[in-house]
């Protein structure tokens, strides 16, 4: 089964805005890169800006909405915990939406997402590959037997709740997904500031993108993570940590989603913090698997 894989980035409420740069941030850019050069260019500041003294000459009061130094994610065959997921039609894979990762549990049928990827779609309407790549299932397709995100996500769309299970299964199959493909540990509490991996895939390509950086706090109980490149699709990816370079497989600490439902561009990506909510979710999730 092999998807039409879209050209363009679908709108929705899982969509990751594309990159956007203020004019702001590409004229501090541009000072910084005639001091590095060892140029002085006589610029005149755009309004709303304090004067410094010395040959930078002024920049903005506030901090552009973008780094000014951007990394890229770079494109890869992925790794098999790690896959996309898709809407079915007529029993076979439709269009691509967003980003899963197979999570280990007792009952190795589990997979963690974005809950607002997830909204407002039937189990039934819900397929998971694996270490999918340009057009390959590696490890199969995986059916959706159950969603389940909590109650506060549900009644209120918070965003410090935006995270579901899934449950997975084969038509006919009594294998286990973890079994397949092996399960990324869950991290719960973990410090904001930690070295993480986050691997997404993108609408705009047929191979996943992975990233390496520090997560940092955006606010009391959500993640930040800056790097290029995630865009829509990119939702529901897993921030990993702790992961082993022979298998692929972390701990994963996030999830892209939460503020702005993972950001609205594409350099800057947010998770809710994994807390007991949760953990309490996994909980219900083993249960129901």
């Amino acid at each position: 089964m092999r998807p039409g894989w879209p050209d363009r980035h679908s709108e929705g409420k899982h969509a990751r805005g594309a990159r956007v740069f203020a004019g702001r941030a590409i004229w501090v850019a541009a000072a910084v890169v005639a001091v590095v050069c060892g140029v002085v260019v006589a610029v005149s500041p755009p309004a709303g800006t304090a004067q410094l003294t010395g040959a930078v000459g002024p920049l903005p009061l506030r901090a552009p909405p973008t780094p000014l130094i951007l990394v890229n994610g770079q494109s890869f065959d992925g790794t098999p915990a790690v896959g996309a997921l898709f809407t079915l039609s007529g029993g076979q894979l439709d269009r691509h939406f967003c980003t899963a990762s197979v999570v280990d549990s007792p009952t190795r049928d589990l997979v963690i997402t974005a809950a607002h990827c997830v909204s407002g779609k039937a189990p039934g309407q819900i397929a998971f590959v694996p270490g999918y790549h340009s057009g390959q299932e590696p490890y199969g397709v995986w059916l959706t037997s159950d969603v389940l995100s909590d109650t506060t996500w549900r009644t209120s769309a918070d965003p410090d709740h935006d995270v579901a299970f899934l449950v997975v299964h084969q038509p006919g199959s009594s294998a286990r997904i973890q079994d397949v493909t092996g399960g990324e540990r869950l991290g719960i509490g973990w410090p904001e500031r930690a070295w993480v991996e986050v691997i997404g895939y993108p609408d705009g390509t047929a191979q996943p993108i992975t990233c390496q950086s520090e997560s940092k706090p955006f606010d009391a109980r959500q993640l930040e993570f800056d790097c290029g490149g995630y865009t829509d699709g990119t939702s529901g990816g897993p921030f990993l940590g702790r992961v082993d370079r022979s298998t692929g497989a972390g701990t994963v600490i996030g999830v892209i989603g939460g503020y702005e439902q993972g950001g609205d561009i594409s350099s800057v990506s947010y998770s809710p913090s994994f807390g007991s909510a949760v953990e309490a979710l996994y909980q219900l999730a083993v249960a129901q698997g």
